[in-house]
C-alpha cells in the first residue's frame, strides 16, 4: 500500500521513493526506534514550544484544527503535524502557519532518512522524526500533534512533559483492530476498553489530560481514568454545558458532532497555563476553522459540476452514525470507496434511510472493496468522475465517503488542494 502522493518536486519525490520502500518488522512495537532516531537528529522533541498533543477514533483531526484557528487568531505561530495527508505530504507538516517547502521537504526527508538508514524506521516514524526536526528549528509559540494510530505505542507518544501544555482525547469507536486490539498482556479485554486504554497512552505525569467523558461508554472512561492515575495525568473532562454553549456560536465546520471536537479543544485551552487565548480569539478561531475532507462542501469545480457534493472521509461506524444524522430526513447520491480491510457496513447501515443511489468506485492506488461488499443496490463506476457523470440530474446532495485515500482523489480532481 503506498501511503503517500506524488510530487511535482524531483527533490522532493527521490525521498518520497525511498520512503516508500520502508516497511515495519512484523510485529515491531514500541518507540525504541523512534526514539534512537530522534538522539541522532539531535532530540529535537525536547526542544519544541508548548505542544498540544491529540489522540482519538474521531474527530482528532478536527480538534487539531480547531486548536490551530484558535491560537493562530491570538497571533500565535503554531507548528502543526496531522496523518493521513490528502494530496501532498506537505500536508502533514506545517510550519509556523505554512505548509511546509518542498525544498525544505526533500532537505529534511534525506537528513532523517540517511540519520536512520540502519534502524529501518516506518514511514510514519521518519515523518513524526522529520516535522519535529523541523518544529525544533524554526521559532513558534505553539505546536498541535496528531497521534497517527492509537496512542500507546504511536511515533508521537515521545513528548515528554517538559514541551506538553495539554493532551487530548477525541471520540472514542472501535477502528485499527488488527493494531490496536492485537493480544497483550496487562491490558483490558474489552474492546471499546482497550481502544481507551491505547488512546490514554499519550498521558504524562502533571499534564492535563482532557476527555470527551459524557461520549464514552463508562467502561472506555473508567481505563482512561485507571491509565491517568497511573500516569499522574491530570483528568479533565469536557462538560455538557461547555458543548451547548458552543452549539450558539459560529463553528467553521458543519455538524452537530463539531460541537464536541470544538469543545475538546476549548476545554485543552483551558486547562493549561502556558499560553493566554483571549475569548475573542477562541470565537474567531472557532468561525474560522477548516479542515478539508471532514463533511466538507466541495466547491465548484470539474468533478462536481452542478451537484451539491459533499465529501467526508469517514469509514468506521462512528462516522457513518455522525454522516446518517447530518443527513437525517433527506435522501443523498452515496458514492463509496472503502479499503479492503474496512467494514462495508459500519457506514453503509447507519445510512440506509437516507440513500435515493449508492456506487462504488475503487480507492485508487489500494486494494478495496468491490462493489457486491456494498449489497444488491450498489452498482459500479471505474472512478470518481464516471459516477458523478452518471447521477441523474436531480437536486439531491452527493456524498462521497470511505477513505480518506478517495478523499484525497477528490479534491484534487476537483482542483480543491488543501493549503
Amino acid at each position: 500500500m503506498r501511503d503517500f502522493a506524488r510530487s511535482d518536486s524531483p527533490d522532493v519525490q527521490r525521498q518520497l521513493d525511498r520512503l516508500g520502500a520502508l516497511s515495519v518488522p512484523q510485529g515491531r512495537l514500541g518507540l525504541d526506534t523512534i526514539r534512537a532516531l530522534l538522539a541522532r537528529l539531535g532530540d529535537p522533541h525536547k526542544r519544541l514550544p508548548p505542544t498540544f498533543h491529540v489522540a482519538g477514533t474521531n474527530g482528532k483531526g478536527s480538534t487539531c484544527a480547531f486548536l490551530r484557528a484558535m491560537l493562530e487568531a491570538h497571533g500565535y505561530r503554531v507548528h502543526v503535524t496531522t496523518s493521513p495527508h490528502l494530496v501532498r505530504y506537505n500536508e502533514r507538516i506545517r510550519i509556523a502557519g505554512e505548509l511546509i517547502s518542498d525544498e525544505r521537504l526533500a532537505a529534511v526527508l534525506e537528513e532523517v532518512l540517511d540519520a536512520g538508514a540502519d534502524l529501518e524506521p516506518s514511514f510514519f516514524e521518519v515523518t513524526i522524526a522529520a516535522a519535529f526536526t523541523e518544529f525544533a528549528r524554526v521559532p513558534a509559540n505553539a505546536c498541535v500533534v496528531e497521534v497517527g494510530l492509537g496512542g500507546r505505542f504511536d511515533a508521537t507518544n515521545v513528548l515528554e512533559p517538559e514541551v506538553l501544555a495539554a493532551c487530548g482525547i477525541a471520540a472514542l469507536g472501535i477502528d485499527h483492530e488488527r493494531f490496536l486490539l492485537a493480544p497483550d498482556t496487562g491490558v483490558p479485554e474489552d474492546p471499546i476498553a482497550r481502544i481507551a486504554f491505547e488512546k490514554a497512552g499519550i498521558a504524562k505525569r502533571g499534564v492535563p489530560l482532557v476527555t470527551l467523558r459524557e461520549t464514552y461508554p463508562a467502561i472506555a472512561h473508567d481505563a482512561i481514568a485507571a491509565v491517568a492515575a497511573k500516569k499522574g495525568a491530570i483528568i479533565r473532562d469536557v462538560d455538557q454545558s461547555l458543548v451547548e454553549r458552543l452549539s450558539h456560536k459560529d463553528l467553521g465546520l458543519p455538524g452537530a458532532h463539531q460541537q464536541w471536537n470544538a469543545a475538546l479543544a476549548v476545554a485543552m485551552l483551558a486547562s493549561q497555563g502556558r499560553l493566554a487565548v483571549s475569548e475573542a480569539a477562541i470565537e474567531r478561531g472557532l468561525a474560522r476553522t477548516e479542515w478539508p475532507a471532514r463533511l466538507h462542501r466541495l466547491s465548484n469545480g470539474p468533478l462536481v459540476g452542478e451537484h451539491e457534493v459533499w465529501l467526508d472521509g469517514g469509514h468506521n461506524r462512528s462516522a457513518g452514525e455522525m454522516l446518517a444524522e447530518h443527513f437525517r430526513g433527506q435522501r443523498i447520491h452515496l458514492i463509496v470507496g472503502m479499503l479492503e480491510a474496512k467494514d462495508p457496513q459500519a457506514l453503509i447501515e447507519p445510512l440506509a434511510g437516507s440513500i435515493a443511489s449508492l456506487t462504488a468506485v475503487p480507492v485508487p492506488g489500494h486494494d478495496h472493496h468491490g462493489p457486491d461488499a456494498f449489497g444488491p443496490e450498489a452498482r459500479a463506476a471505474n472512478d470518481l468522475p464516471e459516477a458523478v457523470a452518471a447521477l441523474p440530474k436531480d437536486a439531491l446532495p452527493v456524498l462521497i465517503a470511505g477513505s480518506l485515500y478517495l478523499a484525497g482523489e477528490a479534491l484534487g480532481l476537483n482542483g480543491d488542494l488543501p493549503d
